[in-house]
């Protein structure tokens, strides 16, 4: 191994491991853990010193060094495993000349140790060591014990070394997994049926959005990292489930920021004969349950901003916000585009007044949306997949829920009419050839699939990613995602 380009104290650790393997030490496998730290804590913590010498209760623990201190005869250690953290005592007393072994352990190091609980001068709950074992040596330094590691870059690249020194690190991908499986226990609760779908396509549907390319070699044929599963779920109420959803990635071929990875978790799910005005009740409960399964309230703070979620989320038509905030009444084509041009809105000469609107919302309206809220009524020429409304067929029966100035699920009644879904996806077709790289594919297998009879249904994609965000109070998305894409 070239060792030249290493700092002294990775040359130091290198030449620490040369000697324990010319004594004989291989990484070892066969220690075997009794309890967990927090375990031990939570049992043993509130006993006193007189309870603990009476019991006299015997601990193998094994963690990585997190502390040390060297005091002549003796030596203090921290040592931390997932659980938590305790404290270790070497004496010579109890190890003779194999204290000068321990001596020899770094920061980093994992160490297996057997020895009984009892309780310093100050009071701290401590295992006396009998008899110990290095199990794993550390190479590289750890992160300066009282900063912690601070370089952002480091951080996101190395998540490794984050979350060997940052429990508040670990505590968010904790809570992530609670957050999901809470979601996940509320759709088994109404009894939706867990289902995985391909994450290669031949064709990109479900959404509007720019895919990943890849290409199969044993079929010589082109395929798409998935977009959306929604087309693929849909197939599943035709088949004749009626309550299926999905936990899992979608790939977008699109920027990456502080809200977006080209890589991203979502619940999608599907209810053959539901109704948007019960699936609004249900996303909304969907939101506040996973926000309740990490934290104490459900008024809560994001980003030193109060936010409260206990309440019914509020109800608006994307129209009303509109004529609201922009002072003028859009129910034409000519008021819609004069609305745009007044707003200085940089229009494309093929946008539909319904693209225009939806434009105008996202800048003026998206961003201020702080308190939760459902916007209804969708123009329905940029809802492709979308039902439209029976009483005005111009706007679609589709919802999306806003929180905090971002978007958080979209849902509506499913269009399952095979010739409406013809014509809108020869539209998309013809937006695509026009320069909209975004715009969908046409879909054949999908059209046959829904001339086979789909049940009327809702359908709902939430994103994952961001209600976690909003459950932990973080503010990019790299955070709450354990190995973020990077420049």
């Amino acid at each position: 191994m070239d060792t030249k380009d290493l700092s002294k104290v990775q040359k130091d650790r290198e030449a620490k491991l040369a000697k324990l393997r010319s004594e004989g030490f291989n990484y070892p496998n066969n220690f075997e853990k009794t309890y967990e730290i927090a375990y031990l804590i939570d049992k043993f913590g509130h006993h006193s010193k007189e309870e603990l010498e009476k019991q006299n209760e015997t601990a193998c623990n094994a963690g990585r060094v997190v502390l040390k201190r060297e005091m002549g005869k003796v030596v203090f250690m921290t040592i931390e495993d997932f659980s938590g953290r305790i404290q270790v005592y070497f004496s010579k007393n109890n190890l003779e000349d194999k204290l000068e072994q321990v001596k020899d352990f770094d920061l980093g190091d994992i160490i297996g140790i057997e020895g009984v609980l009892f309780r310093t001068k100050t009071d701290e709950l401590t295992i006396e060591v009998n008899d110990f074992q290095l199990i794993t040596k550390s190479l590289n330094p750890m992160p300066e014990k009282h900063a912690g590691l601070t370089d952002i870059e480091t951080i996101y690249r190395q998540r490794y070394v984050d979350l060997m020194s940052n429990s508040e690190s670990r505590d968010i991908f904790v809570k992530r997994n609670k957050i999901i499986e809470s979601i996940r226990n509320n759709m088994i609760d109404q009894n939706f049926l867990e289902v995985e779908t391909p994450m290669m396509h031949s064709i990109p549907g479900g959404a509007n959005a720019k895919p990943f390319k890849t290409h199969h070699n044993a079929l010589d044929k082109e395929l798409f990292l998935r977009i959306a599963p929604e087309l693929y779920l849909k197939k599943l109420l035709v088949g004749g489930f009626e309550k299926v959803f999905e936990i899992n990635r979608n790939f977008r071929n699109e920027g990456i920021s502080t809200i977006h990875n080209p890589e991203f978790t979502m619940l999608e799910f599907y209810e053959a004969f539901g109704s948007l005005q019960k699936t609004t009740s249900f996303v909304q409960k969907l939101i506040q349950d996973a926000v309740a399964s990490v934290n104490d309230s459900l008024q809560i703070s994001y980003q030193d901003r109060a936010l409260d979620l206990s309440q019914d989320f509020k109800i608006s038509s994307m129209k009303e916000l509109l004529e609201t905030k922009l002072g003028t009444k859009m129910d034409t084509t000519d008021q819609i585009m004069a609305a745009g041009k007044k707003a200085n809105l940089q229009m494309e000469k093929n946008w539909s007044w319904g693209k225009i609107m939806l434009e105008l919302f996202e800048e003026h309206i998206e961003p201020n949306l702080w308190e939760p809220t459902f916007v209804k009524d969708y123009p329905a020429d940029v809802s492709p997949l979308s039902r439209r409304k029976d009483n005005n067929p111009d706007y679609a029966d589709r919802i999306e829920l806003f929180i905090a100035g971002r978007e958080f699920a979209n849902f509506f009644c499913e269009l399952n009419d095979p010739h409406d879904q013809e014509q809108r996806f020869v539209a998309q077709v013809k937006q695509k050839e026009t320069g909209d790289s975004e715009a969908m594919h046409f879909d054949d297998d999908y059209i046959n699939a829904l001339k086979y009879g789909m049940p009327p249904a809702v359908g709902v994609g939430l994103g994952i990613d961001r209600l976690i965000m909003l459950a932990v109070d973080k503010k990019s998305i790299r955070d709450v995602i354990i190995f973020p894409t990077l420049k």
